[in-house]
């Protein structure tokens, strides 16, 4: 059964998501008032947002068209992939090879309706309404069955998006990490990074004001031991697992996240 049939399609305007506050840190349009307020809650504790979120989509980029470039990987699976913005992953990646095959997975309805709209002339590029723990459904998905031999190399994206999820020994990031990781091919890639804190401060408030704002929708900030250890038996790429304005910037002047109340940590992991 598509995964789609497990989620509702209702888009609440008056409770805010994930996908819509980093739209709207990301100078987007869709979003609304309530995911707005939010960033302005937010923003009071942890003023560094939105230029993290800009440095971690500037990240994304970096690394889709690296691993489209020097790893010569023609297949993406982004997991929580979010509203489409400047400079989405297919763009990204069919600059390389107009070839490339990419499957986009959000469950945030409005993300369904944006994407669709923007891919209906892309046959090589697809989204899909799933959970990201809902790694059979995604995986079986008459689309991804479509666009993705999983015979050959695949680019598995989280980007920024396991602090949606709560720990769990079944649905947590590290029982995801591993399902996914059983199902690809050598060559493959998988990129993994979430907010982090190492203050105990900043991660209590900003997981227990996300839980509410999103009623429920949240897991929490980790510390970088937590994303240190999805990584484990992977051949993790250079420069290894950093705060990500730092990996493999375009140049000497490239923006960096220049306070570190909390900041987006993770890398490249390569199955070998």
């Amino acid at each position: 059964m598509p995964a789609e049939n497990h989620l509702s399609t209702k888009i609440d305007e008056n409770v805010p998501t994930a996908a819509r506050m980093y739209d709207h840190y990301l100078g987007g349009k869709d979003n609304y008032a309530a995911d707005r307020a939010a960033c302005e809650e937010l923003d009071k504790v942890v003023p560094s947002t939105r230029r993290l979120a800009l440095n971690n989509r500037r990240f994304l980029q970096r690394a889709v068209r690296t691993l489209a470039e020097e790893y010569g990987i023609r297949q993406f699976l982004d997991h929580g992939s979010g509203l489409p913005t400047q400079d989405n992953v297919h763009q990204v990646a069919q600059r390389v090879d107009p070839k490339t095959h990419v499957v986009y997975v959000d469950n945030d309805p409005m993300v369904l309706v944006h994407g669709r709209a923007l891919l209906q002339q892309d046959e090589r590029t697809t989204v899909i309404h799933a959970d990201l723990r809902q790694t059979d459904e995604i995986f079986s998905h008459p689309d991804t069955e479509r666009l993705i031999d999983f015979s050959q190399p695949v680019a598995v994206l989280f980007n920024s998006v396991f602090h949606c999820i709560p720990d769990s020994e079944t649905d947590g990031p590290m029982a995801v990490v591993r399902r996914v990781r059983e199902r690809l091919a050598p060559g493959s890639v998988m990129l993994m990074c979430q907010l982090v804190s190492e203050d105990p401060e900043v991660r209590a408030f900003v997981t227990d004001f996300m839980d509410q704002a999103t009623q429920g929708h949240w897991g929490r900030v980790r510390e970088q031991e937590d994303v240190a250890e999805w990584f484990e038996g992977l051949e993790i790429l250079e420069p290894g697992l950093v705060e990500v304005s730092t990996w493999r910037p375009d140049t000497e002047v490239a923006p960096r996240q220049l306070t570190n109340e909390w900041i987006e940590f993770g890398g490249l992991g390569m199955i070998r």
